[in-house]
């Protein structure tokens, strides 16, 4: 507290003038305490605080832990463990993501994300995924994926399917013979179709008739060849020999069903999965064409390329 001696008015004196007098001589007493100096000071400084300090222009960010953001927490958590978060593990959420927040982003201020390329892939990603959400949220009309399908034939072309019987021969079992005996059974059963034909062939695991299949599952158990040398086969006539991994083979096909493009109905599940995934990639080039226009690229020329390679 700051000590103010009294003044007693000088005798004779008295009225306002007086009274000011002794105002004057107080406020100079006053202003001559240091205690006051430092007073005056530290309201300088904590002004000063309060215009450029937290409360001007550095406040901090906020976060603001949304109601939509917080369910979303709730139903993962849900879906996770089969039941609702208690009070304290929906608490434990909320700040587990107040912590990711603010730590995210002293990263960028930091910038730690730099330079990073799991970083910079997974932004990727995301800008990518902005594209497939904008996709899917097209409906095309029936025109539309008719179109498509017309344009695309050969993507939902339904493949020829094929039944056929055989006759094996083992190239293990008859050697420098085989292409011998594969003229003289094939004569055979030309002859006598009604003929026992495993009084012909050699043992195998490979079915002697195999019913109705695609031309495409033929192939991969036979070979690509083997598949297009018995699309190419007379109907309901023995031929051959073909060759395949196993050996030779003496083939009747029994059933053909010619491929054909299918009706939109039958395949619009696939059309429109197709079509999605098309308007999704034109929409990322005019996009990213356009993002394009606001830079501008220069690529470096490595003289000594070639020399290093």
């Amino acid at each position: 507290m700051i000590a103010v001696p009294a003044v007693e008015p000088a005798a004779g004196r008295s009225g306002p003038a007086s009274g000011e007098r002794v105002s004057t001589i107080l406020l100079k007493r006053v202003l001559r305490e240091p205690l006051v100096h430092f007073l005056a000071l530290a309201l300088l400084i904590f002004t000063g605080y309060e215009l450029l300090g937290p409360d001007g222009d550095d406040k901090p960010d906020s976060i603001v832990v949304t109601a939509p953001k917080i369910e979303q927490m709730a139903t993962v958590f849900t879906k996770t463990w089969q039941r609702p978060p208690t009070a304290e593990e929906l608490k434990g959420l909320i700040d587990d993501h107040v912590k990711e927040e603010i730590l995210v982003r002293q990263a960028l201020e930091l910038g730690l994300d730099r330079d990073d390329t799991v970083v910079r892939r997974r932004l990727r990603q995301k800008m990518e995924f902005l594209n497939v959400a904008d996709a899917e949220a097209l409906a095309a009309t029936d025109a539309e994926l008719d179109a498509y399908l017309k344009a695309n034939a050969s993507v939902f072309e339904i493949d020829p399917m094929l039944a056929f019987q055989q006759v094996f021969l083992s190239p293990q079992r008859r050697g420098d013979t085989i292409a011998k005996d594969a003229t003289s059974v094939l004569e055979a059963l030309r002859i006598n179709p009604a003929t026992d034909r495993a009084l012909f062939g050699d043992p195998t695991l490979l079915p002697p008739d195999l019913s109705l299949s695609s031309k495409t599952s033929i192939g991969q158990t036979f070979g690509a060849e083997f598949a297009e040398e018995l699309d190419k086969a007379p109907l309901g006539q023995w031929t051959g020999p073909v060759d395949s991994g196993f050996g030779l083979h003496l083939i009747r096909v029994t059933q053909r069903m010619p491929g054909r493009v299918p009706a939109l109905d039958e395949v619009r599940d696939a059309v429109v999965r197709e079509w999605t995934n098309a308007k999704r990639a034109q929409l990322e080039d005019q996009r990213f064409a356009e993002l394009l226009k606001r830079y501008a690229v220069t690529i470096e020329r490595l003289d000594n390329l070639g020399a290093s390679q």
